[in-house]
C-alpha cells in the first residue's frame, strides 16, 4: 500500500496531515526532495501515525513534512519492515 503526496508550492509543509487507510507503521519510501535529486533534504525519518484521528475520509492519519516542489511516497510496513498490502 502506497500513499503519494505532492507539494507543488515553493514552501515546505511541516506537520502536514494526510489521511491513510490504516494505522500502523508508515515510512517514507521515496521523496523527490532528497538531496540526491537536487532537493532541500526535508526528509521524514519519524512519521507520526495517529490511528485515533480520521482525516480526508480515511480512518487514520499521519503527520509528515512535504518538501517544496516535491512528490513523496509513503509505504505501510509491518513490525519486521516488510511491505503491507
Amino acid at each position: 500500500m502506497v500513499i503519494v503526496a505532492a507539494n507543488l508550492t515553493p514552501v515546505p509543509r511541516h506537520g502536514y496531515r494526510l489521511g491513510v487507510p490504516a494505522g500502523g507503521h508508515w515510512v517514507e519510501a521515496l521523496t523527490t526532495d532528497d538531496l540526491t535529486f537536487g532537493g532541500t533534504g526535508a526528509l521524514n525519518d519519524d512519521l507520526v501515525v495517529d490511528a485515533a484521528t480520521p482525516w480526508q475520509g480515511q480512518p487514520a492519519s499521519l503527520l509528515a513534512t512535504l518538501g517544496p516542489l516535491s512528490v513523496t511516497f509513503f509505504a505501510r510496513r509491518d513490525s519486521s519492515g516488510a511491505p503491507v498490502s
